[in-house]
């Protein structure tokens, strides 16, 4: 402090360094001392680092949203540019101490935070792999029908995905309301269970059998869905932390973290379809020609969901023991609302205020699972048609699929290296993707005969492996992503599972028209979902890209209070609005000089609050909370010496070193 006063030129006649001054925009005696530096340049000086980042904001303190179109690109460019070189950097030290320490790395912080996601995709997509497999093995069940029920060998696919709805609705419930560490450990316990059932599933005859099938494929469905709100919100909120402070990791990065969990779920589909060729070449006596043993495909089909089910149980063991601080941002929520239990009154909030961003993310998870799941579920049938060679041959279909997981997992990749960034983010990637997806479906739809012919097929195969491309590299990963990220911490699991649920109708939509249809009526059917997908995302959706996801709670905790019109904030800037919300004036209230004493305020409530509940420890030194500890010495004592508080006045320490000793009895940031 004594460097920044030194800095500013202040001088003090009577070498105390206090004089009387007024704080803020009123003036009075009520009023504490504190030194003579309370103007707005040595205020923002000291403020810079918790109120503008330099990431976000010029050296002149303009936000990057506020720049001419030209800066803007050019500022944001040297930012991403100054991250992707500090990234090497720490990547090359990382390899130059220990060259397997990256891999480490990307294990704990990708692999481990999506591996249900990836026990999902594995499990979940194997129906569409094992269906041809079946079809071959036991046609009179699974194609002409003669000794199985129709209707119950296409429940296969609903149950599956009915099972997934309840789960996504049920748990998201159940995170908000219990904590997320809760929900993600009941969904590993489910899926595990779930997957004993499908490796002991039995019947006295094949449609005894196919039922049995059905039902257990509901039960992990249960699991399967609640992975979809308790991922997405566990990775976001480990991102952000739980402190009152946002990291850099939040706004540069937390899009990266998100989906990077979320493309296990294609890393599961891949290792799903190399399994299940190795299979069947090893119980098919080394190869993979048809025709197919019955004994074959038992083995190939069981065993391959026994191993998913040994990584399940790991899973269970792994959430239950060593993720024991995954609902502590939900906690600090809870308590600062003073809600325990489930907080209805901001499940209520949510709709009324923000209703058109539940259109948006239901509407979107809806028109892309009607494209995802379609082609996945039925991903055997479009196989044939761009490989007419596959038909009847299980290891063909299943080798060209193998290509198509391979493309959607560089749009996977493609999309967590872009999401972030603030020249593209979230909104046009969803939106140029439900475009691709129209026009890459749409094309082949009218020219079915000439794309389905010699001459055609090889644009035809493009096309569609381009449209899985686009499908991850655009909706299928935004979707994920936005529908916890757009809503406040207190219902973010509620609302992320109503939202994936909606795109589970999608599919459900998908799986039972897909059935009644043919295939050139599939692609027909299927591209004006893309249309209409993009037209909603324009719409409703706010692109929340660089947006600090602590600035959209400080919003919300304005809006809980019943002051809507008083927060003055970046998270009603019309950057991170959607189109709807500008027309009706929603950001009307924006002004950053207002805002910026209006934070200054709010963290100094915060630090008033944690200092008049300061805990003791042991050897009797004062603890900070987790509202104040990131806080510099410079702030501490800023709001020491400018506190309206006797009390916290008279606490004022006599040097330095004093607060440097709160500073290191303060927590770990989380």
């Amino acid at each position: 402090m004594a460097d920044l006063l030194q800095h500013e030129g202040h001088h003090d006649p009577t070498n105390q360094g206090i004089v009387s001054v007024p704080h803020g925009p009123e003036t009075g005696d009520d009023y504490a001392t504190f030194p003579d530096v309370h103007n707005a340049e040595t205020e923002k000086a000291i403020f810079a680092y918790l109120l503008r980042p330099d990431d976000s904001y010029t050296s002149e303190g303009v936000y990057w949203a506020d720049l001419p179109l030209l800066k803007r690109l050019s500022f944001v460019t040297s930012v991403d540019n100054a991250e992707a070189r500090k990234e090497l950097s720490s990547i090359g030290r990382m390899v130059k101490k220990d060259p397997l320490s990256p891999i480490g790395w990307y294990f704990r912080n990708a692999i481990l935070p999506g591996a249900g996601l990836g026990l999902e995709g594995y499990v979940l997509f194997s129906i569409g792999n094992l269906t041809p497999l079946f079809a071959a093995v036991w046609p009179h069940c699974w194609s002409t029908y003669t000794t199985c029920n129709k209707q119950w060998v296409y429940s296969v696919t609903y149950l599956e995905i009915v099972g997934i709805i309840v789960g996504q609705i049920l748990v998201g419930i159940i995170g908000d309301g219990v904590g997320r560490r809760w929900g993600l450990i009941q969904d590993a316990t489910i899926m595990f269970l779930g997957l004993l059932m499908l490796v002991a599933s039995w019947g006295t005859n094949l449609n005894g059998w196919v039922i049995c099938y059905a039902w257990s494929l509901f039960f992990y469905g249960v699991g399967v869905g609640g992975e979809y709100p308790m991922t997405a919100t566990a990775a976001m909120e480990n991102a952000v932390g739980s402190g009152k402070v946002s990291t850099r990791e939040d706004r540069l990065h937390r899009g990266r973290k998100v989906t990077t969990a979320f493309l296990m779920q294609g890393w599961g589909q891949f290792f799903n379809q190399i399994i299940l060729i190795v299979l069947l070449i090893i119980f098919h006596h080394g190869s993979g020609k048809p025709p197919y043993s019955l004994l074959a495909a038992q083995y190939t089909f069981r065993v391959s969901f026994a191993i998913p089910a040994v990584g399940t149980l790991w899973l269970v063991y792994y959430r239950y023991y060593k993720m024991p601080l995954a609902s502590k941002q939900l906690n600090a929520a809870k308590k600062k609302a003073n809600v325990t239990g489930y907080d209805v009154k901001s499940l209520g909030l949510t709709f009324y205020h923000f209703g058109p961003r539940i259109i948006a993310t239901a509407g979107g998870w809806f028109c892309n699972d009607v494209f995802f799941y379609g082609n996945k579920l039925f991903q055997s049938q479009f196989i044939t048609v761009i490989s007419p060679q596959s038909k009847g041959n299980v290891m063909t279909g299943w080798l060209w699929n193998l290509v198509n997981v391979v493309v959607s997992l560089c749009g996977y990749y493609l999309a967590s290296f872009l999401i972030d960034n603030k020249n593209y983010g979230r909104k046009w990637m969803q939106q140029i993707g439900f475009l691709m997806d129209f026009v890459l479906f749409v094309v082949p739809a009218f020219h079915y005969k000439y794309y389905n012919s010699a001459h055609g097929i090889h644009a035809f195969q493009a096309m569609y492996f381009l449209s899985s491309f686009f499908n991850q590299f655009g909706p299928n990963a935004v979707t994920f992503l936005v529908a916890a990220e757009v809503y406040p911490t207190p219902v973010r699991a509620t609302a992320h599972g109503f939202s994936a649920a909606m795109g589970k109708c999608g599919a459900l939509l998908a799986s039972v028209v897909y059935n009644y249809i043919s295939t050139q009526t599939k692609f027909y059917f299927v591209p004006w979902f893309g249309l209409l997908g993009m037209l909603v995302t324009a719409l409703f959706l706010p692109d929340t890209t660089g947006l600090d996801l602590k600035e959209q709670e400080r919003r919300w905790a304005y809006i809980r209070a019943g002051r809507e019109q008083d927060y003055h904030g970046v998270a009603v800037h019309s950057q991170h609005l959607s189109l709807w919300e500008r027309f009706r004036g929603q950001g009307k209230y924006y002004d950053p000089e207002q805002d910026h004493q209006d934070r200054i305020n709010d963290m100094r409530a915060d630090w008033e609050a944690a200092e008049n509940e300061k805990q003791v420890n042991e050897s009797g030194q004062a603890v900070l909370d987790d509202a104040t500890h990131e806080f510099t010495d410079d702030v501490h004592q800023y709001f020491r010496t400018t506190s309206r508080s006797p009390k916290l006045n008279a606490k004022q320490p006599s040097s330095e070193e004093s607060y440097n000793n709160e500073k290191v009895n303060a927590p770990a940031t989380a």
